[in-house]
């Protein structure tokens, strides 16, 4: 991957800012995004030291023209976006009759609209140039068996889902590849720990997963590196669930 360049939203922390420093240490050039400019800069810092640059760029995925600025500005400082992650995320558990307009609202506009924002606006800049590129979107396994609590992030997840598969056929023969991860709970996140606020639930949750623990977000990031580098070039409009097999055992990470 060296001399790539790779975008990933919400990459000032857990998975994201695994899968930025894996394509990092790999050789390529990675702009993280986030809203909070504290962690973005400290993220940024830790990376300072692999093979490949770092460019930060606060900003905020509902804002499209803060999305094509972002794009813009990689194209300024590296030449070229080969790669995106759409990682960039909200949620929170709440009983589906207590969920406010509001709180459907900023769900919604971070995962599915600000996914799509940033997949049409580096696509259109691919097919104009006639380029290649990979993207990979982070989903959960409930975009597919649903949950309870979850409805505004399930239904957000569903559509990128949806939408992945739909551009990867549509985009397939120009050389652009989409396909999806569904993690489950995954380590040192925050979401988990926010999600299981005591030792009990966390044991529950434990249990539930086959393997017996919990993700690492290096997993994750490997599963993305992977996706995204040319030894996946035959891998489009896939989903490949990364919960040690929790969704088969008739539970899910919400």
């Amino acid at each position: 991957m060296k001399g790539k360049t790779a975008i990933v939203t919400g990459g000032s922390n857990g998975m994201g800012k695994a899968i930025a420093a894996r394509l990092c240490q790999e050789g390529a050039n990675v702009v993280i995004t986030a809203r909070n400019e504290e962690r973005l800069e400290a993220a940024r810092q830790e990376m300072e030291t692999f093979s490949g640059q770092v460019l930060a760029v606060p900003m905020d995925v509902r804002e499209l023209d803060q999305v094509e600025a972002t794009v813009q500005k990689a194209k300024e400082v590296f030449g070229r976006v080969d790669y995106l992650v759409n990682n960039a995320a909200g949620n929170f558990v709440v009983p589906a009759e207590k969920l406010s307009p509001n709180g459907w609202k900023a769900v919604v506009d971070i995962v599915l609209h600000g996914t799509w924002f940033f997949t049409q606006t580096v696509a259109k800049d691919w097919i104009a140039n006639g380029q290649a590129g990979s993207i990979v979107n982070i989903v959960a396994t409930y975009a597919w068996t649903g949950a309870a609590g979850v409805v505004h992030s399930a239904a957000a997840k569903a559509g990128v889902l949806a939408m992945s598969q739909s551009l990867a056929v549509e985009w397939g023969s120009k050389g652009i590849r989409i396909n999806c991860i569904a993690p489950g709970p995954i380590e040192n996140t925050g979401g988990v720990e926010k999600l299981i606020a005591d030792e009990r639930a966390y044991e529950a949750v434990r249990r539930a997963v086959p393997l017996q623990r919990f993700g690492k977000p290096e997993e994750i990031a490997a599963l993305a590196k992977f996706l995204l580098s040319d030894e996946a070039s035959y891998i489009n409009g896939d989903c490949i669930t990364m919960d040690g097999g929790m969704w088969m055992n008739g539970s899910r990470f919400l």
